[in-house]
């Protein structure tokens, strides 16, 4: 059984980081929220947000359901920074930038990126050479729309490597996951800054010695990239 790794854990909230393949919510198996309980001996957990099957990384639980309350408005008011890594397999039409646009759901559980601005999917994103048909990409989602990421980077020509649904399907069935992670996330909480970042731990090329030593490193406080402070 794949592992969650419980990274840190106060009276309101708690944080964890889920590994790829997993499910959020339980169908065949156990998903992510009830091992989480079952892992911590939780009676009630309350998610806040959720990350797709392929995605690993970092996920917030709120621990009462007024902190979950809260939380839900700060996502939806965009007061909580995340940040996430990927890598495709195809170099993008731009190297950096936004991707903007409404998402309309297509067939089998597909979402494509329209050209109207409605209400659209706002991504940020940079990208950078690693090594030889492979591209690194820091992104920052404005907004929080189903397989958002996923879809901008397809729209951009750079499909995540061994994603299954978005990705050339010989190409996909190649990797050994879906090469997306939750990586960073920075936001007040009764009246306290919380940062957190925490690296991939599977999959080869996120494990690769020009990703970690180059990637990492260059982004290790990713809201730099975007002009925070």
């Amino acid at each position: 059984m794949q592992s969650i790794e419980l990274l840190f854990e106060n009276d309101a909230f708690l944080l964890i980081d889920k590994p790829a393949g997993m499910n959020f919510h339980s169908e065949e198996e156990a998903g992510l929220v009830v091992q989480t309980k079952e892992l911590l001996g939780l009676d009630e957990l309350y998610p806040v947000h959720r990350l797709d099957k392929m995605t690993s990384g970092l996920v917030l639980f709120g621990k009462t359901k007024e902190a979950a309350q809260v939380f839900g408005r700060m996502f939806e008011e965009r007061k909580i920074e995340k940040y996430y890594l990927a890598i495709s397999l195809r170099k993008p039409k731009k190297k950096q930038g936004w991707v903007k646009g409404d998402m309309q759901s297509a067939r089998r559980g597909d979402w494509m990126l329209l050209t109207t601005h409605t209400n659209p999917a706002v991504t940020q994103f940079h990208s950078t050479a690693l090594r030889e048909g492979e591209r690194g990409f820091l992104v920052k989602p404005h907004t929080g729309k189903t397989h958002q990421i996923r879809v901008a980077l397809k729209s951009l020509g750079s499909p995540i490597a061994g994603d299954l649904r978005y990705a050339r399907s010989e190409e996909a069935k190649k990797e050994e996951r879906g090469y997306l992670h939750a990586y960073a996330l920075r936001f007040t909480f009764d009246d306290k800054e919380y940062v957190f970042v925490q690296a991939p731990k599977e999959g080869a090329l996120f494990l690769s010695d020009t990703f970690r030593d180059t990637l990492l490193e260059e982004w290790s406080k990713p809201w730099e990239q975007f002009g925070l402070l």
